[in-house]
């Protein structure tokens, strides 16, 4: 729907029991935190005074999800903004999560969950994961909902597709229409359909955007060839053809050698500063073509069978890459070439 989506929510707060793993007496704005979460219990503490290594400054994220009602849980992430070097152990004192408005929708408390260890002592260190992260499953309370309207000023339904398409957009307009036997569905664009709302069906929406829901509708199939060039990856629908192509494939090794020899002048009567060690470089070229290469011919092929053919003469997968982009160029691909 139009208009769903998460909403960031951000905090700042602190997490308290750890075993002398929090932050350092270095960091000022633990101990500033400290004092002041201290005074709101009529305890007054100077900042310099706090040395307690068993608190950690932390930043707590949430995302509010669409249709967030007061009162509802939400889990949060926990991670250190000091020098605290573990937080196995600590529990979050309550923390308010505010949105980009700076209002607070949320309230977050509870134990830290983190999955991890750090343990040193006299320069050993034994570590597993990342204990400066912890997270606290359904640790936020929603305090403040957030109201998501259905419907427009104009009692219209708006469907937002996950990938945009044109063909797709039409599609799922006409079934619409033809299920519920009235032209009530249009395509906006690539990914909008608009749906107006019957006027005997507006009091059990609900029901009517659940009989939307259910039209079978057949997506329009976009051929993609995805290639990651870092990891030599290559994905492709079996079904993405190619045209007519020729491809020649060899693996040519030029190398050029340099021997460098020393010259010893023959005895002389006279030295003079002429005469003197001589240094002679003899340089040779070689080329060799390993006995690899091929041809490979398609005819109307897919993808699938094309890599199949190369892997047959021995062609690594960073050839293959640089072949596919080859055909891609040629138009030979009949398919959208997605590079990572």
């Amino acid at each position: 729907m139009a208009g769903w989506r998460e909403n960031a929510l951000v905090g700042y707060g602190l997490v308290t029991g750890l075993a002398g793993t929090g932050d350092s007496p270095r960091n000022k704005t633990t101990r500033q935190s400290i004092a002041n979460m201290l005074s709101r219990f009529d305890i007054s503490v100077v900042a310099d005074d706090v040395q307690s290594r068993n608190v950690a400054a932390v930043m707590v994220t949430a995302s509010l999800t669409p249709f967030a009602r007061a009162g509802d849980t939400l889990d949060v992430t926990v991670t250190s903004v000091g020098d605290a070097r573990s937080l196995v152990g600590g529990s979050l004192i309550l923390a308010p999560l505010k949105g980009p408005d700076g209002r607070v929708y949320a309230l977050a408390q509870g134990a830290v969950s983190v999955g991890g260890y750090k343990y040193d002592m006299n320069g050993n260190v034994m570590q597993k994961n990342h204990p400066t992260v912890g997270s606290v499953p359904n640790g936020a309370t929603i305090e403040v909902g957030v109201p998501n309207p259905i419907m427009n000023a104009t009692n219209t339904v708006t469907f937002v597709l996950s990938e945009p398409d044109y063909t797709t957009a039409t599609r799922v307009a006409h079934a619409i229409n033809s299920t519920l036997g009235m032209k009530v569905a249009d395509a906006r664009d690539a990914s909008g359909i608009d749906i107006r709302v019957p006027e005997g069906r507006r009091e059990r929406l609900a029901d009517f955007l659940t009989s939307v829901e259910n039209v079978q509708v057949e997506p329009d199939r976009r051929a993609k060839v995805v290639i990651n060039e870092r990891t030599g990856t290559v994905v492709s629908g079996g079904d993405v053809r190619i045209s007519k192509v020729a491809i020649s494939h060899g693996d040519l090794k030029v190398s050029i050698v340099t021997d460098n020899s020393v010259s010893q002048p023959i005895f002389v009567r006279q030295v003079g500063p002429e005469v003197r060690t001589a240094t002679v470089s003899n340089s040779r070229v070689s080329v060799d073509e390993h006995n690899e290469s091929g041809f490979v011919g398609a005819n109307n092929n897919t993808v699938a069978d094309l890599v199949y053919a190369l892997n047959r003469i021995k062609t690594n997968t960073r050839d293959i890459i640089s072949i596919l982009r080859a055909v891609k160029a040629a138009g030979a691909l009949h398919a959208e070439l997605v590079v990572q």
